[in-house]
């Protein structure tokens, strides 16, 4: 015998509306915004203090001086052992061209780093690509090659 409450969910019911009136659950007289004040009734600014001295929230936002700011951040695209054991076959070549095609991303602009998450299985030539030291010992081990 099935009972209600063994059935399975389908549907979720939709969030009560705040303040639409004492009825809906949510609602009456002030709605969760407190008391008086202009938080109450909506104009406070955001960078209100309290205070007429605005320093307050200057003070707490780090500091971001220089050229450093504007320039392009170094972006570095790491792949791991198990990714080159799924997009490359054995005794394949991997440069940052066929890396490049077999991710589906643009290097443009931005560093590649191979590192040692995983096994390795297949033997492959790695070019021009860098890597970590363990990630160069588990390729040198399963019969590649490094340079």
């Amino acid at each position: 015998m099935n009972f209600l409450s063994q059935l399975p969910k389908i549907a979720q019911k939709s969030k009560k509306r705040l303040g639409r009136g004492y009825g809906s659950g949510r609602g009456g007289h002030t709605s969760g915004r407190g008391a008086k004040g202009d938080k109450a009734r909506g104009k406070t600014k955001l960078t209100f203090d309290g205070s007429k001295i605005k320093k307050g929230w200057i003070k707490r936002t780090p500091f971001l001086r220089g050229k450093h700011r504007l320039l392009p951040q170094k972006t570095i695209l790491t792949f791991t052992l198990d990714q080159l054991n799924k997009w490359f076959k054995d005794k394949d070549t991997v440069n940052p061209t066929s890396l490049s095609l077999a991710s589906g991303l643009s290097f443009t602009g931005k560093k590649v780093k191979i590192l040692s998450g995983g096994k390795i299985k297949k033997a492959l030539r790695l070019q021009q690509i860098p890597l970590s030291k363990t990630a160069s010992q588990k390729i040198v081990k399963a019969g590649g090659q490094v340079s």
